[in-house]
């Protein structure tokens, strides 16, 4: 893992912390909250431990809060102009996921994400992440196939998906290439 991203960890489990302890939550409130273990919260806040993408969305569901807006606490200030070598770069450790907050302000609806899925991974995100949003993928590069509710949709470069009511999602990217996208959110 390089500097930035090492950076952006130490940035996360600190403010998963703060979020938690501005709560006046125990550990195990935010456990009971977020349906992630005692010990799992305890280690990622000490940096012992590297969150997945499932475990962020979770514990930020438990803070009312998306993905994006946790992961934008975590590296603090929000300017009109962001630029690239501002923008949170985060790396699933399981899957090697790459997710690039490209754009989010307090004070604005719309939120810009670039990931990057590695051949042959996929991630599952759980209908609680997606409570208060709505969310389109438009994928720039590679091939992805997103499972939902409504069923298996397969997505070339260039597709665009509007995603439907909340719901367990799968992203898969089955191919032997990198899959890029971008997902643009607003919350409801």
């Amino acid at each position: 893992m390089d500097t930035f991203e090492d950076e952006t960890s130490a940035r996360l489990a600190a403010r998963i912390r703060l979020e938690r302890e501005g709560r006046g939550w125990s550990l195990a409130d935010l456990a009971s909250r977020s349906g992630v273990g005692k010990a799992t919260i305890s280690k990622i806040e000490r940096g012992d431990a590297s969150p997945t993408a499932g475990v962020l969305v979770r514990l930020a569901a438990a803070f009312d809060l998306t993905l994006a807006s946790l992961l934008v606490r975590a590296e603090a200030g929000a300017d009109r102009l962001v630029r690239v070598t501002d923008q949170a770069v985060w790396r699933d450790p399981d899957t090697g996921y790459l997710r690039r907050q490209v754009f989010l302000r307090p004070d604005h609806p719309l939120e810009l994400v670039e990931v990057t899925m590695p051949p042959g991974k996929s991630a599952v995100l759980p209908a609680a992440s997606y409570a208060f949003i709505r969310q389109v993928v438009w994928l720039i590069e590679g091939e992805l196939v997103v499972t939902d509710a409504d069923g298996r949709h397969g997505l070339a470069a260039g597709d665009c998906l509007g995603f439907g009511p909340p719901a367990d999602v799968t992203i898969a990217n089955q191919s032997d290439a990198p899959a890029r996208y971008v997902v643009a959110l607003t919350r409801s």
